[in-house]
C-alpha cells in the first residue's frame, strides 16, 4: 500500500479516536451484546450495537453499560424508517393470509400461532430521542437519510453520524445530508439490506464494484463493507479507496457475539457457503445461510406481511429457535465470505484481520 492509502486509514482513525481502521458491523435481534462491541473498541476498532430493536429505556441503559466497559469510542446503530412502509394499515385479512402460513409452523413447535401486537415496532423518534440524550460517541444508521434535526442535534452533542448506502446514487443523498461517514455496502453483506431510494432487489451492487463508486463520488469518508471476512478483504477494501472497512460475519462468530451456538458453529464452515436472500424472516429483504424455515416460505412469500408486521409475526418463532439452538427456525445471517470466519474471541478476529492484511500487503 502506498502512502496516500495508508493517509486515509491514518485519517479516518483520528477522526474517529480509532487505532485501526476497523468497524464491527451491527447486529439486531439480540446478536449484538455489550461485551462484543466493547471487546472491538477496546482492542481499536468501532464497537457498535443494533438497537433496532430496543425501547427508549433499553438505549438509555445499553449506551450507560456500554460506558461502563470502554473508555473508547463506540456506535449505537438504529433503522430510519423508510417513508409509507412502517405505517402501512395491515387489514385482518392480510393478516390472516400471512398467519395461514406461518401458524402451522408455529403449531408444529408446541407454540401457539401469534395474535396481533397492540405495537409493531418502536418508534425510531422516541429511540433517536433517547440515544442523543445518551450521546454515545457514534449514531450509526441504515435504511434511509436521518433527518436534518437528528444530524444537527447529533453534531451539537458532538456525536458522529455514520450512514449506510447500498448504491452510489443513495451515497450521494448521505453526502449532502452531512453525514460525517458513509458505509458502502455491497449486496455481499450478511443480514438486512439497506436500500432506500429503490426496492433492495433493485439495489444489489457488489462490494467490488459498488466501493469505488462511492469513493469517487462523495466527500465524506467510505467504509467498505460486505464481504469482508479476513485481512485479504480488508486489503481490497483499501485497494478501492476505502477509509475504513466494516466486518460483520467474522465478529458474528465471536465468542462474544449473541448469536446463538448452532448459529456460530456454521460460519466458517462449508455450511455457510449457502446463502440467499429473502424476506420470510422479517418482511425485508436479507441474506443469511439457507435453512429449512427459508425453503418453506419461500413459495409463500407474496402472502407475507412486510416490515415491520411480518418480524413482529415471526419474532416467537425465532425467540423459540434461539432457547432450544434451532437451526431451522433461525435466521442465520451471514455474508458470502461467511465460510472464511473463525471463532475466536472479538479481540482475536480483529488481531487476525490485521495480521492477515500485513501478509497479503507483503505479497503483492
Amino acid at each position: 500500500m502506498n502512502n496516500a492509502v495508508m493517509q486515509k486509514q491514518a485519517a479516518f482513525c483520528a477522526q474517529f479516536g480509532l487505532k485501526h481502521p476497523v468497524v464491527q458491523g451491527p447486529f439486531g435481534g439480540g446478536y449484538s451484546t455489550v461485551a462484543l462491541a466493547a471487546a472491538v473498541s477496546n482492542a481499536g476498532g468501532l464497537g457498535s450495537f443494533g438497537a433496532v430493536n430496543l425501547s427508549p429505556d433499553e438505549i438509555t441503559a445499553t449506551v450507560a453499560a456500554l460506558r461502563a466497559n470502554t473508555r473508547h469510542p463506540f456506535a449505537v446503530n438504529l433503522w430510519v424508517p423508510i417513508a409509507g412502509h412502517e405505517d402501512r394499515v395491515v387489514h385482518e385479512d392480510a393478516w390472516a393470509r400471512a398467519l395461514s402460513v406461518v401458524a402451522p409452523r408455529y403449531r408444529a413447535r408446541g407454540l401457539e400461532p401469534p395474535t396481533r401486537p397492540a405495537q409493531w415496532a418502536h418508534p425510531f423518534e422516541a429511540q433517536v430521542e433517547a440515544l442523543l440524550a445518551a450521546a454515545p460517541p457514534v449514531l450509526s444508521v441504515v435504511m434511509g437519510v436521518p433527518p436534518a434535526e437528528v444530524i444537527a442535534a447529533a453534531h451539537r452533542r458532538n456525536i458522529q453520524v455514520i450512514a449506510t448506502a447500498t448504491t452510489a446514487h443513495e451515497a450521494e443523498a448521505l453526502d449532502a445530508a452531512g453525514v460525517d461517514a458513509i458505509v458502502a455496502s455491497g449486496s455481499d453483506a450478511g443480514g438486512h439490506r439497506g436500500a432506500f431510494l429503490r426496492d433492495a432487489e433493485d439495489s444489489l451492487v457488489g462490494t467490488f464494484s459498488l466501493v469505488p463508486q462511492v469513493v469517487d463520488a462523495v466527500k465524506a469518508p467510505v467504509i467498505a463493507a460486505g464481504g469482508i471476512t479476513d485481512g485479504r478483504g480488508l486489503v481490497a477494501a483499501f485497494a478501492l479507496g476505502a477509509s475504513a472497512a466494516q466486518v460483520g460475519t467474522a465478529f458474528l462468530a465471536s465468542h462474544e457475539s449473541g448469536a446463538p451456538e448452532v448459529h456460530k458453529a456454521m460460519l466458517g464452515t462449508r455450511a455457510a457457503r449457502d446463502t440467499a436472500l429473502t424476506r420470510v424472516f422479517s418482511g425485508r429483504l436479507a441474506r443469511g445461510i439457507v435453512n429449512d424455515a427459508m425453503r418453506a416460505f419461500s413459495p409463500a412469500a407474496d402472502a407475507l406481511l412486510p416490515y415491520p408486521m411480518h418480524n413482529a409475526m415471526m419474532a416467537a418463532l425465532r425467540r423459540d429457535a434461539a432457547r432450544h439452538n434451532r437451526a431451522d427456525d433461525l435466521a442465520l445471517w451471514a455474508g458470502q465470505a461467511a465460510p472464511l470466519a473463525a471463532r475466536r474471541s472479538a479481540a482475536e478476529v480483529l488481531a487476525a484481520l490485521l495480521s492477515q492484511a500485513e501478509e497479503a500487503r507483503k505479497s503483492l
